[in-house]
């Protein structure tokens, strides 16, 4: 072959060879001793809402794909028949409210006036008889019997005996009025009273419940419940997935799992803005293999058991979805132990 076309078609190979080898080298990078890669995919915590009463729906505010913040009311019970409830409950316990008053006050003064007057009336009485009774025992002594008749005397005796009666009775009934209500009356109205304010409480805390609050921000996933349906504590209305935190779930096989700590820092990379990475750490490392295939394990099978790692992710952005495929990268290399995680993560680092 002529000299002249070879060193054309040598220069043409070179350059495609230096071409693929670059490709390749894009698509398979080399292995980094100090990093490690998994796969795995978005997990985030789901919320089943439902109100804590029974009733008809009155407005449900939200639907699918909203976002919602933690406090935000997002449906409303009717409250017709809660709100009559409430004003039975205020009078009920205003009526306890009073009673409990008047016993505390004590006997009014006009109370306490009569029934001096009451006793001086009686105490009078009884003066009258038994002056009555002494002049008419007197006549009876003075003419031995005969100025005054048996009967007579009988009566006066008697008349003094029920007037002396009626004086004590006043003069108790007195007592009574100037000592006012007994302790126990007192502390009987009190605890009424705290029935009938709980009992009004009660109404009051079913009208809150009647508006159903988002727990946390979140993202409608599913309204499971329309207007005018009846609503009870069985029945979710909204299917929450929450923001914040959220995690990967990754598995790591026993011959790096040495390697890895609790705190470790990490790179999250999803499939739809891979030149994007989120910051992540290592929050849990499972405790337990996954599956075992073998009772005893020859040490080739016993590379083949995984551990569960969660790797909480910030997401600011709100850019992962639940179920989401994902690629973690854990620097090897970064001391971070137990030690040096934030509390939440050791937290949750020492759950199985």
């Amino acid at each position: 072959m002529n000299p002249k076309i070879l060193v054309p078609v040598a220069v043409v190979a070179v350059a495609l060879t230096a071409g693929l080898a670059w490709v390749w080298s894009r698509q398979h990078p080399a292995e980094d001793p100090d990093r490690l890669t998994l796969y795995g995919n978005v997990d985030i915590r789901q919320v089943a809402l439902a109100f804590n009463g029974s009733d008809r729906i009155a407005s449900l505010s939200a639907s699918e794909g909203d976002g919602v913040r933690a406090g935000q009311v997002l449906g409303r019970l009717d409250t017709t028949a809660a709100t009559l409830r409430l004003a039975q409950a205020q009078a009920q316990a205003g009526v306890q409210e009073q009673a409990l008053r008047r016993l505390q006050a004590g006997s009014r003064a006009e109370e306490r006036a009569q029934a001096r007057a009451q006793l001086a009336a009686a105490q009078a009485q009884a003066d009258l008889a038994t002056r009555q009774l002494a002049r008419t025992q007197a006549t009876s002594d003075a003419t031995d019997g005969k100025g005054i008749s048996r009967q007579d005397l009988d009566n006066a005796r008697a008349q003094q005996q029920v007037t002396l009666a009626q004086a004590d009775a006043a003069r108790k009934a007195a007592e009574l009025v100037l000592a006012g209500p007994r302790r126990e009356d007192i502390a009987q109205a009190r605890q009424a009273l705290a029935a009938a304010q709980a009992a009004l409480a009660l109404v009051q805390r079913q009208i809150d419940e009647s508006e159903l609050r988002a727990p946390a921000d979140a993202v409608v996933r599913a309204r499971l419940l329309e207007p005018g349906e009846m609503a009870t504590p069985q029945r979710p209305v909204y299917t929450l997935a929450i923001t914040a935190p959220k995690w990967v779930r990754a598995y790591v096989d026993e011959a790096h799992l040495g390697r890895v700590r609790v705190g470790m820092p990490a790179q999250i990379r999803i499939d739809s803005d891979p030149d994007h990475p989120l910051t992540a750490k290592v929050s849990t490392i499972g405790s337990v293999a996954e599956f075992t295939p073998k009772t005893v394990q020859t040490p080739d099978l016993r590379t083949s058991l995984v551990y569960e790692l969660r790797l909480q992710v910030e997401d600011p952005e709100n850019r992962l979805r639940l179920g989401m495929p994902a690629t973690a990268q854990l620097d090897l290399g970064a001391q971070h132990t137990a030690a040096t995680a934030s509390p939440d993560i050791r937290n949750a680092a020492s759950r199985p």
